[in-house]
């Protein structure tokens, strides 16, 4: 390797520490800049009382992703993190009836007859048609998108016939099944992307083939332990990482990125930048005035973002029989979707999720307690919503429909501690529009056409996370972090080893 590369990464969110972990252990000197007092992002613990949450995501799919990067860093991922797979994986939850999805097979078989006869055969052609999908597909999201000749790759043409392209989620789903509540009990992945199941692209009908297939999984302590590994790693690599150490620009030289300014002042210079600051706020706040085109502040407002969510981290003094995992579909699911989506207003009849993690991990909470997260999907700030004015009824509103519908009958009586985030809280946390899943995962915002890893506005700037490619969700940010280090390392003539063959 040439000697005295300084790599700096701005974010300590798990795209940013996935990229900082890869190029730590291929001998670049490595700085991570991260405003907040601890690493995560998104993927960070929220301590409240005797109470631990996860701030964002808490599903972990694709848990080979994972385990692959850790590997690549010369670690094993289960050298710093406890696996607990989860079998049900989830549970449904309709009006009328509840389903357990499980990666048993023939037992998923069995749940589905009972309630949907004649299913196995749409069933198992699910299972064979989304497995011939993914792996077409995986190596395109796997690839850097540098140039337009790499959009009409060979992969990418062996992928196109099963893109679906014109077709929603819904929409292939049809192909498989007629009951339209069984169409629904394989969308509600369209979550991860912030998206609606009759808008979402068809081709992303591998994410519940993916977890059918391949199961999901708790970490114990939750899903933030897998940011404090790497920062462990990162400790033991040699990295700087530089904490309570907000960015306040980046510092150019033309289009080259030369390093970057600190709030206190502080000018920092560096070979090469990997940027894992939210997509639509750096673009606005992090590149000086006048330098972007394609991604220009008013170019960003023309580009479709996903919903935001309304989250409610509840410490309870009481643990409920409930699943790890629960989706309570609205009664009028379609409308409530409508609502978030094309009216952007807040429904009467909401959907919503509940993580119940204490029944599988009681590190979270003291014994006999339970540390519940609780999800709502609404709409982004682009809405007229008033959350300081709604925020008090909204709550309520979310507890009255947990009482209603689940197990939780009480569960107003057993909150001893709470923390609130609405849209407005997302966006005072430097997200752009508040809107949790970042960039819409749209055909005209995917692969090529969304920002590209190795940004194509600046030099020397590199982009991971969620706006960037391949997408949101834990396991594409991995994968973005990953491309990233890789495309570093080869600019720098550095060799490695990695799953990844397609950068």
């Amino acid at each position: 390797m040439k000697p005295g590369k300084n790599i700096l990464v701005v974010g300590a969110g798990p795209g940013g520490l996935t990229a900082a972990m890869l190029l730590a252990s291929r001998g670049f000197n490595v700085t991570v800049f991260e405003k907040e007092a601890h690493v995560g992002g998104r993927n960070a613990s929220i301590r409240c009382g005797d109470y631990v949450f996860d701030t964002g995501p808490t599903f972990l799919m694709m848990k080979f992703i994972l385990d692959e990067v850790f590997e690549e860093a010369g670690r094993k991922s289960g050298d710093y993190l406890q696996f607990a797979a989860l079998d049900p994986m989830y549970r449904l939850q309709f009006e009328d009836f509840a389903i357990d999805p499980t990666t048993d097979r023939e037992a998923m078989v069995r749940q589905l007859e009972r309630r949907f006869p004649g299913s196995r055969e749409g069933y198992a052609r699910f299972m064979l048609r989304e497995k011939d999908r993914f792996h077409r597909m995986y190596p395109c999201l796997q690839k850097d998108y540098a140039t337009f000749s790499q959009y009409f790759s060979r992969d990418f043409l062996r992928a196109l016939p099963r893109l679906s392209i014109g077709r929603s989620l819904l929409d292939v789903l049809g192909d498989y099944f007629d009951d339209d509540k069984l169409k629904l009990s394989f969308t509600f992945q369209s979550k991860y992307l912030g998206m609606s199941a009759w808008e979402c692209p068809g081709a992303f009908a591998i994410l519940p083939y993916v977890e059918h297939a391949h199961g999901i999984y708790h970490v114990m302590g939750g899903l933030s332990e897998i940011s404090e590994a790497m920062a462990k790693v990162l400790g033991e690599l040699g990295a700087t990482m530089r904490l309570n150490t907000p960015v306040k620009k980046l510092l150019l030289d033309g289009r080259r990125v030369r390093g970057v300014e600190l709030e206190s002042g502080e000018q920092v210079l560096g070979d090469e930048l990997v940027l894992n600051a939210d997509f639509g706020y750096a673009m606005n706040r992090l590149v000086p005035p006048g330098v972007l085109r394609k991604y220009s502040p008013e170019n960003i407002d023309k580009r479709r973002f996903s919903c935001s969510t309304f989250m409610l981290y509840l410490g309870l003094d009481k643990l409920y029989d409930m699943p790890h995992h629960a989706i309570v579909f609205a009664r009028d699911y379609k409308a409530n979707i409508a609502d978030i989506f094309q009216r952007k207003v807040l429904s009467e009849d909401i959907s919503f999720y509940v993580r119940n993690a204490s029944v599988t991990d009681p590190s979270l909470a003291p014994r006999g307690h339970s540390s519940l997260y609780v999800l709502v999907p609404v709409p982004n700030q682009s809405s007229n919503i008033d959350w300081q004015r709604e925020k008090p009824a909204f709550r309520n509103r979310v507890l009255q429909a947990i009482a209603a519908r689940t197990t939780m009958k009480d569960i107003a009586n057993h909150i001893r501690e709470e923390i609130v985030i609405a849209p407005d809280t997302w966006q005072e946390m430097n997200i752009h529009l508040g809107a949790t899943f970042n960039l819409a995962h749209t055909l005209s915002q995917m692969l090529y056409f969304r920002p590209r890893n190795r940004f194509e506005e600046l030099d020397n700037c590199y982009l991971v996370g969620g706006g960037t490619h391949p997408g949101s969700g834990l396991p594409t940010i991995y994968e973005s972090g990953r491309i990233a280090a890789n495309l570093i390392a080869r600019a720098h003539d550095v060799p490695f080893v990695s799953k990844n063959t397609q950068v």
